[in-house]
């Protein structure tokens, strides 16, 4: 929100180059581009540590699939995800992703992508057994330029190594009024040549008339962790027949609409709470496994359990696994809008507001900075 307030009765908290407001994957990417920059750079989050979409996701770098101008960020986040990672010490993995194909319209997806695009490596049926532990792959292939961090740690040390670098990190402390040149926050006055507005579906707190005309809301997901009783380790993240509808490289192919008719007779519940059947292997053997989506503004803490008995039921399907312990459930969150992957835009001079619209966050953020704050015009 702008403000013609009077911010000089409150103290000086800061006075610098950029001031980055969210303390997530994309305010942190922001913050890591300006300092690269060799700008002074100051990062406030009303947390006391990361809590939200950036923590609550897979940890997985999904860029093979990505398409347009998701495809060129991510690209260059893959780049800066490997950088990163040596530098602030935490955990990264050129793991590649493995999608498993069990009827014949997903098996025909996969043929369609990879002969549009380079790179991606089809499993006939015996090579796809051996490779995942599932139960009747008829097919599969490899999406290699796919990554895998965890993202409990990784936020966190990339925001630690930041301000040891000197990047200003002010936790526990409330941006409220925002104008050129300056923030008000509730610890006092930054001074800054530029904002950015890196809160995800919070945008509607501080960009009301913004978030409601670009008709951004919240998408709600059920994600859990469990051990599973596998016929073999899983060794990299695992893509369903789910999987391929959801990710833009696959869904333009002219099988999708097969594949999705197929699915939508198989499970209706699966269509209704938006599943996207999707692993990620952790270091102490657990998997990471979701999830549903359900759109809205209202911010509601409530799940039904129907959606996690759909995603457990469907996972003991799909390895064949008597054995399921579950070990944490939550609810997963990240903004959304109908028709947009992202939303960047200059509210007001020296002001951007960037917003990953879907949730591909961890994919492209580390992507995003370099052009936003390179100049290139809002979109």
């Amino acid at each position: 929100m702008s403000s013609t307030a009077d911010f000089a009765s409150g103290p000086l908290l800061a006075d610098v180059d950029l001031v980055v407001i969210g303390a997530g994957i994309v305010g942190l990417a922001h913050a890591y581009e300006g300092w690269r920059q060799g700008l002074r750079v100051a990062v406030v989050d009303r947390r006391s540590a990361a809590a939200g979409a950036s923590v609550r996701n897979f940890g997985h770098a999904c860029v093979t699939p990505q398409s347009g101008e998701a495809a060129e960020f991510a690209a260059e986040a893959r780049r800066r995800w490997l950088e990163l990672s040596e530098a602030a010490g935490f955990w990264a993995r050129e793991s590649g992703t493995a999608v498993v194909a069990r009827s014949a319209p997903e098996a025909a997806l996969l043929e369609q992508y990879a002969a549009a695009y380079d790179g991606i490596r089809l499993w006939d049926a015996a090579t796809a057994a051996a490779e995942v532990p599932v139960t009747g792959a008829v097919a599969g292939a490899v999406l290699p330029a796919d990554l895998q961090v965890d993202p409990r740690e990784a936020v966190g040390a990339i925001a630690a190594w930041l301000e040891a670098r000197g990047v200003q990190l002010h936790w526990r402390t409330s941006a409220h009024l925002i104008e050129t040149g300056r923030v008000g926050t509730s610890r006092g006055v930054i001074r800054a040549e530029r904002v950015i507005v890196a809160v995800n579906h919070d945008v509607d707190e501080l960009f009301p008339e913004l978030a409601t005309a670009t008709g951004t809301a919240r998408c709600r997901l059920h994600m859990l962790r469990a051990r599973v009783g596998l016929a073999f380790p899983l060794t990299r993240p695992l893509f369903t027949g789910w999987s391929l509808l959801r990710y833009s490289g696959f869904a333009t192919m002219p099988a999708a609409d097969e594949l999705r008719a197929q699915l939508a007779r198989e499970l209706p519940q699966g269509i209704e709470y938006d599943l996207n059947l999707m692993f990620t292997p952790q270091r102490d053997g657990s998997l990471l496994i979701g999830d549903t989506h359900e759109r809205g503004i209202a911010d509601i803490p409530f799940q039904s359990e129907a959606g996690f008995d759909l995603v457990i039921d469907q996972t003991r399907r799909l390895f064949g696994a008597a054995q399921i312990e579950v070990v944490e459930r939550w609810q997963g969150v990240y903004a959304t809008a109908p028709g947009r992957e992202f939303l960047i835009h200059d509210p007001m001079p020296g002001v951007t507001v960037v917003v990953v619209t879907t949730g591909i966050g961890m994919t492209t953020a580390l992507g995003i900075a370099p052009q936003v704050l390179a100049g290139v015009p809002a979109l």
